[in-house]
């Protein structure tokens, strides 16, 4: 039986979760999906250029599970992008490290203070 999955850790939620080629209507588009964790290993690794043994003490995950969630991130960016598919970025085990709000008029993200049930 296998071990359950441990949740990771992503600092917070991206602004955008979904993706199309334009010009394309989104019906009929294959979609490919990206979890929370690997969009984080993404956002670490290559647009914050943190090193892998860093960005997985940040995630709070050991260094060769970060470089599988890097690699599987990476094949289904470039399928996305090659393949001209939709992408989707959502689920996955995760925890995020701050408590983000978004408001549904401006769409501005605002870090609270609010404690979550498993803080309490």
């Amino acid at each position: 039986m296998a071990r359950p999955r441990k949740s990771r850790i992503v600092s917070q939620p991206p602004l955008y979760t979904a993706f199309k080629p334009a010009g394309i209507p989104q019906s009929g588009l294959p979609v490919t999906s990206l979890s929370l964790d690997e969009y984080e290993a993404l956002r670490l690794a290559d647009y914050l250029h943190m090193e892998q043994e860093e960005a997985a003490t940040e995630m709070e995950i050991s260094r060769p599970t970060f470089t599988r969630l890097l690699e599987r991130a990476r094949s289904r960016i470039t399928a996305f992008i090659v393949e001209g598919k939709a992408l989707s970025i959502e689920g996955g085990a995760v925890h995020f490290r701050f408590n983000i709000v978004k408001c549904l008029d401006c769409e501005r993200m605002f870090h609270t203070n609010i404690a979550s049930n498993a803080d309490r």
